[in-house]
Formats: structure tokens, sequence, C-alpha cells
């Protein structure tokens, strides 16, 4: 194949993959381009001319930094661009924390995995036997797996509005994980328990609820003890109801078209998470997401048969490529498990091949976050990277 037509195919694989990004992209006055700060040891097997060049020129219209940490025994990789807050224009932190999105899927779904293997949950046991009443006389029985690999058929729950201007006017109110349950189940089942695969928070939100079942204990703390703390992610943690990015961090802005046509880039940086929960609230840093995807596949937190269920996507199900917490990739004959996320601000993506050959993690400060397709600064350093 050639290289032209093998960069096409990737690209549109990564989209369909990825599919978190900017629909447009905005035109506005940035301050002088942040240069990137790069460094590698050993990089032979790794294009470095490609992974600089992914962040060049950053802030540019589809985001205002980027962190970048490519890993593996084929070479490391660590790049930064772009600028802490527009205003300043200083240059990105490095090590910046960051709101993780649904990257903290991999974290429940270790912590479901760890219990499973203590035997204080069994995976094919329904749901409606650990929270009796959660669900209602509607759904058939959803078993803790169905959860795990999304083919559940409960429906997603509501959220605070349906524009960004009716979220972003919520952006400091609360939404309970239990509120959010009761929307998607007052809908009734979206499909028969196990017939198909469709991704949604809520199946994530539903086993948060278990682990505080079954633990008696907090969502928080029961991930930071089962996941967080045996991986050493001492600057990872979940902030609940609080807008705040705890400690180091660089701005986060969306892109908003005004009644006049022109686009202005409002700080989302602050914003109340709550109803993302065990589905998305993580704040995190590129650092320690590099050491939750390294000890998971190494075998450091989930063993044995719980530890394959992040690497078995349902055979029974055309299309299907989500797992237990990831999801699989495939490209030229290689095999990446993955899961990306996104919240206002925000993009973020761990990455691996199963052995470890070929890591990547990325924190990119999207200007449209939640758009549909992958944002290009995003699409540039996962084309470099895995490539």
């Amino acid at each position: 194949m050639h290289a032209r037509r093998r960069t096409t195919v990737l690209a549109v694989s990564l989209v369909a993959v990825l599919a978190a990004g900017p629909l447009a992209a905005p035109a506005f006055a940035t301050p002088a381009s942040a240069p990137a700060s790069t460094s590698a040891h050993p990089a032979s097997a790794l294009d470095v001319e490609a992974l600089t060049a992914a962040l060049a020129g950053l802030p540019d219209q589809d985001a205002t930094a980027a962190l970048v940490r490519v890993g593996g025994t084929d070479g490391t990789w660590r790049g930064s661009a772009g600028v802490h807050d527009l205003p300043s224009a200083a240059p990105a932190d490095p090590d910046a924390r960051f709101r993780a999105g649904s990257t903290t899927k991999v974290v429940t779904a270790a912590a479901v995995l760890r219990l499973a293997a203590e035997r204080r949950i069994d995976l094919d046991r329904p749901i409606q036997r650990y929270l009796p009443g959660l669900l209602g006389g509607k759904f058939r029985p959803v078993t803790v797996r169905q959860l795990l690999n999304h083919t559940s058929g409960i429906p997603a729950g509501d959220g605070l509005g349906d524009s960004f201007e009716e979220v972003y006017a919520h952006r400091f109110d609360t939404l309970t994980p239990q509120q959010v349950v009761a929307s998607a189940a007052a809908k009734g089942p979206e499909f028969r328990p196990g017939e198909q695969q469709h991704y949604l928070n809520i199946n994530y939100t539903i086993l948060g609820l278990l682990i505080e079942k079954v633990t008696g204990r907090s969502y928080a703390s029961e991930a930071t003890r089962l996941v967080l703390a045996p991986a050493g992610m001492e600057d990872t943690y979940f902030p609940g109801t609080d807008p705040r990015i705890a400690g180091p961090h660089n701005r986060g802005y969306q892109a908003v078209k005004k009644a006049d046509g022109t686009t202005e880039l409002v700080d989302v940086t602050e914003w109340n998470q709550a109803d993302r929960f065990a589905a998305g609230d993580m704040i995190s840093t590129t650092a320690d997401l590099e050491r939750l995807l390294t000890s998971l596949f190494r075998g450091r937190i989930v063993r044995g048969p719980q530890l394959r269920e992040m690497f078995t996507v349902p055979a029974h199900i055309d299309g299907a490529t989500y797992s237990a917490g990831l999801q699989r990739f495939a490209y030229e004959g290689k095999v990446y498990w993955l899961k990306s996320g996104g919240r206002y601000g925000y993009n973020a993506l761990i990455a691996g091949t199963r052995n470890l050959s070929r890591t990547l993690v990325y924190s990119v400060n999207s200007t449209d976050a939640k758009g549909e397709g992958m944002n290009p600064v995003a699409q540039r350093v996962a084309m470099a990277a895995l490539k």
C-alpha cells in the first residue's frame, strides 16, 4: 500500500474510532505560537519529525495546547506545545492536570474487575440483583458484563441541556448519578440486553453505583484504592461537585459562534462534572494515564480471567469494538487497545498494543472537544505516533 493511501486509511479509521472533536474550525486571533517542547530517548523506531510537526503552530483554531507521551519498547518521545492560557500566552505546562473524560471508564472497569476477582461481584449476575428497583419493571435482566461492554440496552440518561449554551448556563449545578439513571430507566430499554452494542455513559454510571453498593464506600475512594494507588497515579483524582481543577493545569476553551457570525473562545475550565461520575469525572495527567496503561497491560492491577475481559470484544455482535473499559482498533496488522475522552475544553486518549511495543497518551485542549469527528491536532498526533 502506498504511503498516501495508508495515511488516508488510518485517518479515516481514527476518526471513526475516536469520534470526539470539532465540527468546524473557528477563526480567532491568537497570541504568537508557543514553541513546542520535545524530548526523545531512544527513538530509532519513532518518527520524531512527524511527531514534532504534529504539535507545530499551537495555539491555533483547533486547540490551545497539547501534551503528548509516546512510549513502549520501540522508544519514547515527549512533547508539549501551545499556551497555559490565552490572555498570558505563557507556555503550556507539560505536567498539567486536565479533565480526562471517558478514560475514567478504564479505571471503573478495572475496579469492577478487581472486585470480581475478590468474588464481591459476579459478572454474570443481573445488576437488578445488586441494585433492586434501579431500572424498574421495563427491563429484562442486565448483567454486569453487559454494562462493562456496552451491550445492556439501557438508553442514555438526561443531562442539563442539549446545546452548549444550555449546559454552560448550568455548569455549576449538580446533577446526581441517581438522577441520570432514573431518567434513563424512565425511557425503557433501547434493545434486548446482549443483542447490540451501543457505547453510552449510562453503563458506567450504573457500574459506579454498583461499586458503592458492594463496598459501602464512595466510588472515588474505591477507584483510588483499587486502581489509582496500585498504578502510582498520585496526580489523579475525582473532583465530584467541585468545578475547579486542583493544582497546575492549562485552561480549556470552547469555540462559540456569536449572533453576528463571529466566533469567540469561552473559558470552560471550571465546570461541575458530577453527572459524569464513574463514566467521565476523572482529572489526571499524561504521566499518570501512561502509568495506568502500562500497569493494566502488565497485569499489575487486574489479573487472569478478569484481565482478559479488558481485551475481549463480544464475538456474537457484528461490528462490536468495545471490551470492558477499552476499544479495539486494528490497523495494518497491529491491534491497539484504547480509550478516548472528551469534556468541554479537553480531549484525552490512552492507546497501546497488547505487548506495549507502542503506547500513546495525549491531552489536547480542543476548542470543540464535544463536537463530531476527531480534533485535527489529535489526529496528527495519532497518525504520527501509530504509523
